[in-house]
């Protein structure tokens, strides 16, 4: 009954992390227990994942194919499940015992399963691993709790500042570096119907996402919102409301409504992601623009997104191992990740795909992704994202002001640590 309670906790906790990239279709998932074997002899391994696009799909049965054929002990079968529906089959699963032998999170998520015992713990065979040294350091402390590895990063990407290139050589201005030259730049940027910068910032994952750059570069910790450098990075977007340079309706605003506003010329400036890149080349074709790194106070800063692979804890976990080593190649991972979207988790496989590193754009994101940190990690990460984007909307509402906004969303914080 003990066990059953936690796993419910975990659940509650697990299922408030909202989607920031992958949305959810519909399917029907297959909970059978994982068979052992085939009629062939192979041992038969289950993969759950939750990607929904044609070309993420398509890109993950080509991945087990490519496995499959490499070797003749192993099957590993792909099985969609939507990403709601995932989160529940994953806890129904340990109280019943039917769970895959892989499974795909989105990274923040990482902690709170782990906690719950769904993951097995690597940290043995991660650190025998030759190209352990050779992932990005965020997305490999995204896979880490209490000082264990509970997964290995699948592929990786973070945030930074797109600016209209027009817009800024008609005032004078440079792409801006620093969170001074930001704010006179969104100022003399803001005419007409136009904001100098916009930012997705609903009370959500994804408001918590975008903010805890701006957070992190103050030398803020995620769990500091309330220390003075916290209050200041609070601050620092209020005031950019208030003098009119951020529109009011970033609270309203997702990621894909901040894109619309940059390319129909509503905003001079935007943060957003990678995966945003294509739709800004196809809602504005002729629109000049670049991508910097969001500027900075203290130091540069990004805040991770992506996902990580997990093998369940007591399911043929060498088997399962072998799979994922072989998702680590140069060429295997170059595949997936170019048809999602991501930059490869390892760096030395990174800086050589001549796609990112030669890029103009993405070549940004890659030189961000050094500096871009996990979400806690945490296993109650839920809690903290919905205190510290709660304070976002208070502040930018004027509910409360930066500092009681910051010092509130503290107390709920300090409450979950204990």
């Amino acid at each position: 009954m003990k066990k059953t309670k936690k796993l419910l906790t975990c659940l509650t906790a697990v299922v408030m992390t909202a989607s920031i990239f992958i949305g959810c279709g519909s399917s029907n998932a297959n909970t059978s227990q994982t068979k052992t074997t085939d009629q062939s002899g192979k041992t038969t391994l289950t993969l759950w994942h939750y990607f929904d696009t044609q070309g993420q799909q398509k890109a993950m049965d080509n991945l087990a194919t490519e496995f499959n054929k490499s070797q003749d002990k192993i099957e590993v079968q792909i099985e969609f499940v939507p990403r709601a529906e995932l989160t529940k089959q994953f806890t129904i699963g340990l109280v019943a015992d039917k769970l895959p032998d892989i499974g795909i999170v989105d990274n923040p998520d990482m902690a709170s399963f782990s906690a719950m015992g769904l993951f097995a713990d690597i940290t043995n065979k991660l650190n025998s691993f030759e190209y352990k040294d050779k992932f990005f350091k965020g997305p490999l402390e995204s896979c880490a709790l209490d000082g264990k590895y509970y997964g290995i990063p699948l592929g990786s990407n973070d945030l930074a500042l797109y600016y209209n290139k027009e817009m800024l050589d008609a005032a004078g201005i440079k792409p801006p570096t620093t969170f001074d030259e930001l704010k006179t730049a969104a100022k003399a940027l803001t005419k007409a119907d136009t904001y100098g910068l916009a930012i997705a910032a609903p009370k959500n994952e994804e408001g918590t996402f975008q903010y805890l750059p701006w957070l992190l570069s103050t030398g803020a910790k995620y769990n500091e919102i309330g220390s003075e450098a916290g209050i200041k990075s609070l601050e620092y977007l209020t005031d950019l409301i208030k003098d009119g340079s951020m529109s009011k309706e970033v609270i309203n605003w997702t990621q894909s409504d901040v894109e619309k506003q940059f390319a129909t010329k509503k905003a001079a400036m935007m943060v957003n992601g990678p995966w945003n890149t294509i739709a800004v080349k196809t809602d504005a074709p002729d629109m000049k623009w670049g991508v910097v790194k969001i500027p900075k106070d203290k130091t540069f800063a990004s805040v991770l997104g992506g996902e990580n692979w997990g093998i369940i804890k007591g399911h043929h976990e060498d088997e399962a191992w072998e799979f994922l080593k072989f998702a680590q190649q140069e060429n295997i991972m170059n595949e997936y990740c170019n048809a999602f979207g991501y930059t490869p988790s390892r760096q030395d496989i990174a800086e050589k795909n001549e796609s990112i590193a030669k890029d103009p754009v993405m070549s940004v994101f890659l030189d961000e992704l050094q500096y871009a940190m996990p979400r806690g990690p945490h296993p109650k990460w839920p809690e903290i994202s919905e205190a510290m984007s709660t304070a976002l909307q208070e502040s930018f509402t004027n509910a409360k002001t930066p500092e009681q906004a910051a010092k509130d969303a503290q107390v709920k914080i300090d409450a979950v640590l204990k």
